[in-house]
């Protein structure tokens, strides 16, 4: 695995050496969205390779942009097969996801753990509006991101690590703050 790492670092890095930036942003864009869509693939590597690629700025926002478009992607693929599925509606799950407030949803999907693909299947298959999981993801995502991209332990790591559970803590408090505000602001419910 580390050589696929290492591999896949030394690619993108000749691809940026030889002026090949949208190429390389491409690439480190592609994976992160095709993680959204098929979830056993590692993000946090993705984002880690992103931000040595292309710098800790540069690779937290491709990174950032990537997470929200590939989760859009996702929600709008299940948002189709409600569509012809019916009786998807009538699955418990699904109807919790009509009821769940915006600054809920932003602190389920800013914990680093949270498996996002099934939430992406939840909204895109309830009647959700786009709006709300966009600025869902615009929110929670930025938190997200930069867990991976600079604290990036696991979950066993992050328990036993107060460090890191006050860093996981103040991420979600912050982010609750701010689905807060913009609740307040621009009536997203």
């Amino acid at each position: 695995m580390e050589a696929f790492i290492q591999d896949m670092i030394d690619v993108l890095r000749s691809i940026v050496q030889n002026n090949n930036y949208f190429i390389s942003i491409f690439i480190g864009m592609f994976v992160i969205v095709l993680e959204s869509i098929v979830p056993f693939l590692p993000l946090a590597l993705f984002i880690s390779i992103n931000m040595l690629v292309f710098g800790t700025v540069l690779g937290f926002f491709l990174s950032w942009i990537a997470t929200i478009i590939g989760c859009s992607l996702s929600f709008f693929i299940f948002r189709f097969l409600q569509n012809h599925f019916h009786k998807l509606k009538q699955i418990p799950l699904i109807k919790a996801f009509n009821h769940i407030t915006f600054s809920n949803l932003v602190i389920i999907l800013s914990i680093p753990f949270t498996p996002a693909f099934s939430l992406n299947i939840g909204a895109g298959l309830s009647d959700m509006k786009y709006i709300k999981y966009l600025m869902t993801l615009f929110i929670s995502k930025l938190f997200l991101v930069y867990f991976w991209g600079f604290i990036g332990t696991t979950l066993l790591e992050s328990i036993t690590d107060i460090g890191v559970l006050v860093k996981l803590c103040t991420m979600v408090i912050i982010a609750f703050c701010l689905s807060k505000w913009v609740t307040r602001y621009f009536c997203i419910e």
